[in-house]
């Protein structure tokens, strides 16, 4: 048997990233062969991957990348939280997201069968990264996003990894884009505008309201508060002419009950039919971000902020890591008890 050396573990090491114990185990089974030891090593690790593959990954980080008038956005999970923080995973998430901005794949599959800087096609990046860190490691999704000469990307990402979000911006600069993305990171927009909202999707998320608000007015039952009122529309999909029109009788209505003289009605209608549109716009401005009041001037939404602007969001799109995957609920001592046998 060959004998192995220092020089020959770190050499392997360098080449797939393998721990020093089963660097030195690599080289003994195959008796010192560089070459096969870095077979054996791969194919230890398409085994120790395909072990894993049952087991959920909903940690992890996004990556964002962008060169030129392309850029790229992705989603690769973990099992655990704790991987986020590795040199060598964090250095996988860069590259497998460079690789799909250049490579442009019409899907996980084609993505997976591009090739690094280093040659190796990014399933075996995966192979290679779940034998390396000792857990599952996946790309979930990616997104591409190309503009055009007079249009600025706004990238961004939130607490080191855990939400990315890429925004395509025109007529404003460079700035106002990575704003635009930040703004969206915090608030969690789906659409742009409120057209994109399914007219079920409202229907749906005003239910959703309203039983919020039942549920708050069981407390304010409790201490005697006034219950709050239902909300009757969620979007201005829903505010035609003729339901505007009847909020303004109302409101006159109103003023005359209350004794207010009727020629200050038009200095106090304007108010009480914007509170009227805010009140019944709520769904909007969950979701659509020209809706929501701007982080950065919550005094105005993002639609006035970029009319004043006369800029315009060509498109955008937000990753939050583990978003919508359903987690297993790990019992942490009874891990710990499990490892230490």
């Amino acid at each position: 048997m060959a004998k192995i050396t220092a020089k020959q573990v770190k050499d392997l090491r360098e080449r797939t990233g393998a721990g020093v114990m089963d660097a030195k185990k690599a080289l003994v089974e195959v008796d010192g062969d560089m070459e096969k030891a870095v077979e054996y090593l791969h194919e230890k690790g398409m085994a120790k991957a395909a072990k894993k593959a049952d087991r959920v990954a909903a940690e992890g980080l996004t990556g964002v990348y962008v060169a030129g008038n392309e850029a790229a956005i992705t989603e690769i999970n973990s099992e655990t939280d704790f991987v986020s923080q590795n040199e060598k995973f964090v250095n996988l998430v860069n590259d497998v997201t460079k690789t799909i901005a250049e490579g442009k794949p019409a899907n996980n599959e084609a993505a997976e069968e591009l090739k690094m800087d280093d040659g190796k096609t990014l399933s075996q990046a995966f192979v290679d990264a779940t034998a390396t860190i000792g857990e599952k490691i996946v790309l979930r999704r990616y997104a591409l996003e190309e503009k055009t000469d007079d249009q600025e990307f706004g990238a961004y990402q939130h607490n080191g990894g855990q939400i990315g979000v890429i925004t395509v911006v025109e007529g404003a600069d460079a700035a106002t884009a990575k704003h635009l993305a930040m703004h969206i990171a915090a608030m969690k927009p789906t659409v742009i505008s409120p057209d994109e909202l399914d007219d079920d999707f409202i229907t749906e998320q005003l239910a959703l309201m309203n039983h919020k608000i039942d549920q708050d007015n069981e407390s304010r039952e409790l201490v005697h508060k006034k219950p709050l009122p239902h909300l009757v529309y969620g979007s201005a999909k829903q505010l035609t002419d003729d339901v505007l029109a009847k909020a303004k009788e109302d409101i006159k209505a109103e003023l005359k009950e209350e004794g207010k003289p009727e020629k200050i009605w038009d200095r106090i209608i304007p108010g009480k039919m914007q509170r009227f549109i805010d009140d019944n716009t709520q769904v909007d401005k969950q979701f659509a971000v020209l809706s929501q009041n701007y982080i950065m001037d919550d005094s105005k939404t993002v639609g006035e902020f970029l009319k004043e602007k006369g800029a315009k969001l060509v498109a955008f799109k937000r990753f939050e890591v583990g978003e919508g995957i359903e987690k297993k609920q790990e019992d942490f001592a009874a891990e710990v008890r499990e490892q230490m046998k």
